[in-house]
Formats: C-alpha cells, sequence, structure tokens
C-alpha cells in the first residue's frame, strides 16, 4: 500500500483519520507553531498536540493561518490528569478555546491515571461533548488492556475509536496492540522514531540501506505497514518532510520480520499502562 500525507484511515466511527500526524510533544509555543506550519505546507493534514504540551494555541494559530480549510485538517488534543466530571468539561472548552477551533477532531484521555471511578467520570464527560458536537472523535491513550476492559464493561455511549501508546520495533506492546485489534479500536504510535535513541541499531541500519532510505523512514513506514497511525515529531523542516517520505518503498515481509525480532520492551519516557 501507498503512505503519504494525503492517505486516510477510517476510524470505526466512520471518521477519516491521517495514516501520519505530526506530533508536538515538548515543543515550545514558537518551535510549535513553526512546524506545524511547515508540515502543513509539506502536506500533512493531522496535528496531535495536548493539553500537557501546553502549545494548543500556537498549534491553532499555525492552523488558522494556514489558509487550509478546518474540514481538511485533523487536530487532536488529550485531557492533562484525570479528576472529575466538571473539570473535564472545562477543559475541552479550554482546549477549543486556546486552539481558536470549534471542534476537536479527536479528544484523548492522556493517561489512566486516577484510578477506575475517575476514568470513568472523565470518561462521559468526552462522551457528552462528542454528543454536543464539540469532539468528532474520543480516545483513549496510555491506556492498558486491563484499564480499556473496564472502561467497555462498564458500558459506554461513546467506543474509544483510537488507543495512543508508545509503539515501534523495540517496543511493540503486542498484548495491547492485539486487544485493540479485537476491539476494533485503532492503535496511533506516539514516539515512532524511538526518539533518536536507536537510529545505529545495525539491523535498522541494514534495512535501510537495503531500501536506500533513512533509518527514521524505515521506523515510519513499519508503523504504517503494522496498521497504526504514525505520529513522527521533528522541529526541522526537511526532517519534518522526510519523515513523511515512505511511498517509495515497501518493507518486504523478510524484513518485517527482522525488525519484529528487535522487541526489547525499550520505553523512552513514560509507561502508565499498568496504572491501578
Amino acid at each position: 500500500m501507498t503512505f503519504t500525507t494525503a492517505s486516510k484511515l477510517t476510524l470505526p466511527n466512520g471518521a477519516a483519520i491521517p495514516h501520519i500526524h505530526l506530533g508536538v510533544y515538548m515543543m515550545t509555543s514558537r518551535e510549535a507553531e513553526r512546524s506545524v506550519t511547515a508540515a502543513l505546507a509539506n502536506g500533512y493534514r493531522g496535528i496531535d498536540s495536548a493539553q500537557w504540551y501546553a502549545n494548543e494555541a500556537a498549534c491553532g494559530a499555525a492552523i488558522g493561518r494556514s489558509g487550509i480549510p478546518r474540514s481538511e485538517i485533523f487536530y487532536t488534543t488529550k485531557l492533562q490528569t484525570n479528576t472529575s466530571y466538571d473539570a473535564t468539561r472545562a477543559a475541552i472548552k479550554t482546549s477549543l478555546k486556546k486552539s481558536g477551533m470549534d471542534y476537536i477532531d479527536l479528544y484523548l484521555l492522556h493517561s489512566p491515571y486516577g484510578g477506575p471511578q475517575k476514568r470513568a467520570e472523565c470518561w462521559r464527560a468526552v462522551e457528552d461533548a462528542v454528543l454536543e458536537g464539540e469532539v468528532k472523535s474520543a480516545g483513549v491513550s496510555n491506556f492498558g488492556v486491563k484499564h480499556i476492559k473496564e472502561l467497555l464493561d462498564r458500558g459506554v455511549r461513546v467506543k474509544p475509536v483510537v488507543n495512543q501508546i508508545e509503539v515501534h520495533p523495540f517496543n511493540q506492546n503486542r498484548e495491547i496492540v492485539e486487544y485493540c485489534k479485537e476491539q476494533g479500536i485503532v492503535i496511533e504510535a506516539y514516539a515512532p522514531l524511538v526518539r533518536g535513541m536507536r537510529m545505529r541499531h545495525p539491523v535498522l541500519r541494514e534495512v535501510a540501506k537495503k531500501y536506500g532510505v533513512t533509518p527514521a523512514q524505515v521506523l515510519v513506514r513499519w508503523g504504517l505497514q503494522m496498521g497504526f497511525v504514525v505520529l513522527p515529531k521533528s522541529t526541522k523542516e526537511q526532517r519534518i518532510k522526510e519523515n513523511a517520505d515512505v511511498a517509495g518503498f515497501e518493507i518486504g515481509e523478510e524484513d518485517m520480520k527482522k525488525l519484529a525480532e528487535l522487541d526489547e520492551g525499550l520505553v523512552t519516557d513514560w509507561d502508565p499502562t499498568d496504572a491501578a
């Protein structure tokens, strides 16, 4: 399959989501505004932010100034902390105001922290935001299998369409990936470039050399071929462009097997998937 910044995947609720997003984690407002501007100019139509990143306003400003119709851009943001129904509804409204948008394409609970009751309350608030049109699609992030089961077992009016977790060849999170697949929940892969920590790995370099591409392009293409939505991050325009330039090659079955053998459970930042 050919993957480009224009290619999309259909979520369980029927919404179309770009296969490739720009992630803006740990970017200053200035960096985020420049990076989003560069990404949109180079064909990206998916932007992944969060309340915690403190750059929602910068993302919104870049999107607003791009001249691209809002309907063509898929914007994601996330709840910082699971506290209460009212706090979540207020957070969603604040995110809308900061971004200058009338709606959010995808809103996620950023983590399962807070315990079962708070997760349930916050999810109910997100459901109401969907039903009221403030949010188009709802999902979770960093949720383990037990957290998703708990949510579904309680009964939901809006089923999560996405679980955004760390996934790359060095941390494949197979149990979560398989469970989400069974439930029809799309995996969004954050830190797909392993935050640069394994770019010199001999197997990755060997595969990249074989296809005449960069290790980063191999990592992005691997995630796409695995069926994930991929969120590569960079503040450099050339890298932003290069990371998404994966249409000209396909990783063969033998090389996908080699990459599958690299799993070492590497967590590059945090892993709340086993939180209480």
